[in-house]
């Protein structure tokens, strides 16, 4: 699998991966005349050592700002450059992100959001120039390793705000790319956590595979490390996610059924991620149940307490595993007729990295919902929802 990765060690701005882009191999010509076309700036690509690493360094000039504007107008000046239809969608979702990250923060509804420091004509140029740049490369798949935000405190239009800035703060929540801090200053800006956001799965360590080429894109800052961003073009051999577990197991055979019933929910509750009771035979020939939970490592004590309080047990084993394969899993829905009435129902997707389709199911409640209003089996809205959603989305 033909992949981008991102590391993100000394942060990351839009310049940033904008030049580290065009050193993996994106065609600077094209892009300058292309970002030059779209926005009133002038752009210049060179190299510059930073801390003995030589990397490419994007300069945006612009000639003047005006106004900070709102989030239609930048809407508006997206759709009225002519970018490929693949190109414009990107820089819309981009967008989209930072102003949905604009307006938790604010309280502002998007269309009374006007932007400061990311809608001037630097971010525009950077988020058209790295969208136009990552569809020019042809990848498969998108990823970062955790991004450094850095540490003190920025300076914007609203005062001084401890790092990183609650805009980037926002999107790193939404986005659920991982995170840490090092530094004494701003290292992640709002407009590289959106284009990470937007393009990137996160990874906690680099995944098996081959590296074709790598690129470095400068930063403005110098720093005691070098203030670059790296690009890996790989070829990756895991397609599939992982994560790390633990499996905590203990044997019980003194617990009613009925505590055991409630048991389940009440550990999903604490952090379990799946929970299984299994029937067995226990010393002296005692009926007992065997439990197994799992659950992230840094669950893992909260789930034990409430398994001890629960079933009474007085130990539990706690069986390490160095990851499992996860498949990514995304919501959607689709549309069913029955009779003359239609349907909305949600389908759970599930997926390797590269957007391969491995699996998908109907969602229960929907189903049920659905199978008692039409007098139906329940298997039988079951089957026409997931039947529907391999014709869409397959």
């Amino acid at each position: 699998m033909r992949s981008l990765i991102f590391e993100p060690f000394s942060g990351a701005a839009g310049d940033m991966i904008l030049a580290s882009l065009i050193d993996l191999g994106a065609d600077s010509q094209k892009l300058r005349e292309l970002i030059e076309s779209a926005v009133d700036v002038s752009v210049s690509v060179d190299r510059v050592d930073k801390k003995g690493i030589d990397a490419v360094n994007v300069r945006i000039d612009v000639p003047y700002e005006t106004h900070s504007r709102h989030y239609s107008e930048i809407v508006d000046v997206v759709k009225g450059v002519g970018l490929p239809a693949a190109v414009e969608q990107s820089v819309l979702g981009v967008f989209k992100i930072l102003a949905e990250a604009e307006s938790k923060v604010h309280g502002l509804p998007l269309d009374k959001l006007h932007f400061h420091e990311v809608g001037q004509k630097d971010a525009l140029a950077d988020v058209i120039g790295s969208c136009f740049a990552i569809h020019e490369l042809g990848v498969d798949a998108v990823f970062t390793t955790p991004v450094n935000v850095g540490g003190g405190k920025v300076h914007s239009a609203h005062g001084a705000m401890a790092v990183p800035a609650p805009a980037t703060l926002e999107i790193l929540r939404q986005s659920g790319l991982i995170f840490y801090g090092q530094g004494s200053m701003e290292m992640l800006t709002p407009t590289g956590a959106a284009i990470l956001a937007y393009f990137a799965k996160p990874l906690e360590d680099l995944p098996r595979g081959i590296v074709r080429s790598t690129g470095y894109g400068a930063g403005d800052a110098d720093t005691e490390d070098p203030n670059v961003l790296r690009s890996m073009m790989m070829d990756v051999q895991d397609t599939l996610s992982k994560d790390t577990i633990e499996v905590l197991e203990t044997n019980v055979d003194d617990v009613t059924g009925e505590i055991l019933g409630s048991l389940f929910e009440k550990l999903l509750s604490v952090g379990a991620r799946d929970v299984t009771i299994i029937p067995a035979t226990m010393k002296k020939g005692r009926s007992g149940h065997i439990i197994k939970v799992i659950t992230k490592p840094e669950n893992s004590d909260r789930v034990a307490r409430e398994l001890m309080k629960e079933t009474g047990t007085l130990g539990i084993r706690v069986i390490s595993t160095k990851h499992r394969y996860v498949a990514d899993r995304r919501m959607d829905s689709v549309d069913i007729m029955l009779g003359s009435r239609e349907f909305t129902v949600a389908v759970k997707i599930a997926q390797d990295r590269s957007g391969e389709i491995l699996h998908m199911s109907a969602e229960y409640e929907d189903c049920r919902r659905v199978a008692e209003q039409m007098k139906l089996p329940l298997k039988e809205v079951i089957r026409r929802v997931e039947e529907e959603a391999w014709n869409k989305f397959l």
